[in-house]
């Protein structure tokens, strides 16, 4: 099994122009725990303000899944974090040599140093950690795997590999993975961007190459292009990997259609899975096809996401679409 974690209250939140209140991020958080994700991330403690309250309410809902919530590198972090009752967090230190050192000023000892006292920090507040490993997909592979040592020996419920600039491709993230696997005993969390329309196809191959968790948003909201869309990957391990997740499938549409009103973020016609035209038909041929057996033309039964399939007149439609337009009127 799969196990997804949902970071739409926060990297999806990072949108340009998406911003939650308070009493969205519950709504929403209630719904993603419906929809049955494993994990939801619900913001940032240290920006304080609706932020904050957004999370407190949150964690205060007692949802059926862990709620963590996202930290720098920063004990301060944690302790805004735990003021506002969480139990989990998502600690992100920088694993490039390029975020390492440009952005933060630090050497690659500094980094490992601030993984031991970040997680023996978080033990003393009673918190747990899952570990994410910035710029993963650019760093050293002999580092990242040292910093993996290190999260795990600093009590690391996982360690999240993130491809920060989306610059993976499928192949490489199933080396990435596959190589960092055997280097701990932790569970690896896949972290994909979708700068270069991969990050599906890369949290795919990140399961098959080992990951037992995958880092999601509902439409694939987040920075830049995004990240990996939760309605993409859960139907793409169903139907490639042949792989269950929590998540009821049936769900998806509605959730998908929420969160996009609550964003201001409208769907576009062709997005699998959710957009309106992802079960439309009309081609003659593949009317022709769907009207003898569905399975020809559609990749899975439409009512596995909660939609049902619709035959349209256009330019290309044909007798037998025509006529079956007239007959159900």
């Amino acid at each position: 099994m799969i196990r997804l974690c949902d970071t739409t209250l926060r990297d999806g939140e990072q949108t340009p122009g998406v911003a939650f209140r308070p009493e969205v991020k519950e709504e929403l958080a209630q719904a993603l725990a419906e929809a049955g994700v494993d994990e939801i991330e619900a913001g940032t403690a240290a920006m304080g303000g609706d932020e904050a309250e957004g999370i407190r309410r949150v964690l205060r809902l007692g949802l059926p899944v862990p709620v963590s919530v996202w930290c720098r590198a920063r004990k301060r972090d944690l302790e805004a974090a735990r003021a506002l009752g969480a139990r989990r967090a998502g600690v992100c230190v920088p694993a490039s040599d390029l975020m390492i050192g440009t952005k933060l000023g630090w050497s690659r000892t500094t980094a490992l140093r601030r993984i031991g006292e970040l997680g023996r920090h978080a033990r003393r507040l009673g918190m747990e950690i899952v570990l994410g490993l910035e710029d993963a997909s650019r760093a050293d592979r002999g580092f990242l795997a040292e910093a993996a040592r290190a999260a795990e020996r600093a009590g690391a419920l996982r360690v999240r590999v993130a491809d920060t600039v989306g610059v993976l491709d499928p192949a490489e993230a199933q080396v990435l993975v596959k190589g960092l696997s055997t280097s701990v005993s932790v569970p690896l969390e896949f972290h994909g961007h979708n700068d270069l329309g991969m990050a599906t196809a890369n949290a795919v191959a990140a399961a098959r190459a080992g990951a037992g968790w995958l880092s999601v948003t509902v439409l694939g909201l987040g920075e830049r292009a995004g990240n990996a869309a939760l309605e993409e990957v859960a139907v793409a391990l169903w139907r490639c990997l042949g792989v269950p997740t929590g998540v009821r499938l049936s769900r998806l549409s509605g959730l998908a259609h929420g969160v996009a009103r609550r964003a201001s973020r409208p769907i576009p016609p062709g997005k699998p899975v959710v957009g309106r035209d992802a079960f439309r038909h009309e081609s003659g041929i593949h009317v022709d096809g769907l009207l003898k057996s569905p399975g020809l033309y559609e990749p899975f039964p439409p009512q596995l996401v909660g939609r049902r399939h619709e035959i349209v007149r256009g330019k290309h439609s044909g007798r037998k679409a025509l006529a079956w337009l007239r007959r159900v009127g």
